[in-house]
């Protein structure tokens, strides 16, 4: 009988194993969103804390503001704030609805002539910003901030007008990039895993694949780093990996990678995790604030990626 209770005990992963390790920092460390998403992900928690949390960097005008995304701080929403609403949502089966026709109108609002998204609105200045971000009274369309938002809107069988140039452009940025740096890539990966012409995007996910290696965007040894140079304004140690690109087996851009390849990329994935059990931040870190708040979005997408490629995390 004793045997038969223990077995309806919730499961608790092992003490040290990389989940707990990473649960630890969690709790000692994250914001309540991060928290929320962290028990949605690995402890049976719910989608509705999770869209609790969320709503509280909701504004007004629908779009996202109060440092949700932690390189750019204040209230103010912002399209980068904005994708990475859309992306929380696409993560807990919440992308559509009444909630995303109102951020469509969002993206009405702020998009440029041409119908797409610039990355930073001049509505930024005047609060603090990472210093490589860079605000102008007039900001272009950017593939960097349009496409991922395009993508995950389709993935989720959204239909609203304002997809339509935006997705126009989203090509027309992808089909013509000859020069690039790795966050522009994982943005185009991002609209072409879930763009509606799979022949057109697997035609344009094999030409980028050409051109990350060619232009060595990706460090395939990570024992070998010096061989791979960070793309100009990156930080020292700001490498991208294969498993950055091809974040899941069903990206296209599995295909620009050898097994062996990949296979040494999740390793040094896995081997990153600090004593503290989080994953450490390769980007520029500008305040201390923001590395608190950026690590555990980081170690979320850590294990996220670990276990979509059937790594054991714990």
């Amino acid at each position: 009988m004793a045997e038969t209770g223990a077995s309806l005990l919730p499961q608790t992963p092992p003490a040290r194993s990389p989940l707990a390790r990473a649960e630890h920092f969690i709790w000692l460390t994250a914001r309540v969103l991060e928290q929320r998403r962290f028990a949605y992900h690995f402890l049976d928690g719910g989608a509705d804390a999770v869209e609790t949390a969320l709503a509280a960097y909701r504004n007004d005008d629908e779009g996202y503001g109060h440092a949700l995304e932690p390189d750019l701080r204040g209230p103010v929403s912002q399209p980068l704030h904005t994708g990475h609403a859309l992306r929380v949502l696409d993560s807990i089966g919440r992308c559509g609805g009444q909630r995303v026709e109102r951020v469509c109108r969002y993206l009405t609002s702020v998009s440029t002539a041409d119908g797409a998204l610039p990355a930073i609105r001049p509505s930024q200045r005047g609060y603090p910003a990472a210093p490589f971000l860079t605000i102008v009274d007039d900001p272009p369309s950017e593939l960097l901030s349009t496409g991922p938002v395009v993508g995950l809107l389709h993935r989720n069988e959204v239909w609203h007008a304002w997809l339509f140039r935006a997705t126009d452009f989203c090509w027309q940025a992808v089909e013509s990039l000859e020069r690039s740096h790795p966050y522009e890539i994982e943005a185009a990966v991002a609209f072409l895993d879930s763009a509606a012409d799979r022949p057109r995007a697997e035609a344009c996910a094999d030409r980028l694949g050409r051109l990350v290696r060619e232009s060595r965007l990706a460090a395939l040894d990570p024992g070998n780093l010096a061989a791979f140079p960070v793309a100009p304004g990156y930080a020292e140690r700001e490498h991208h990996f294969p498993h950055d690109y091809a974040g899941t087996p069903g990206s296209l851009a599995r295909a620009w990678f050898t097994d062996e390849e990949m296979s040494r990329s999740l390793d040094h994935l896995a081997a990153e995790q600090q004593e503290d059990g989080g994953w450490p931040v390769r980007w520029r870190q500008w305040a201390p604030g923001i590395a608190l708040e950026s690590r555990p979005l980081v170690t979320i997408e850590a294990l996220r990626t670990l276990r979509a490629h059937g790594r054991s995390v714990g």
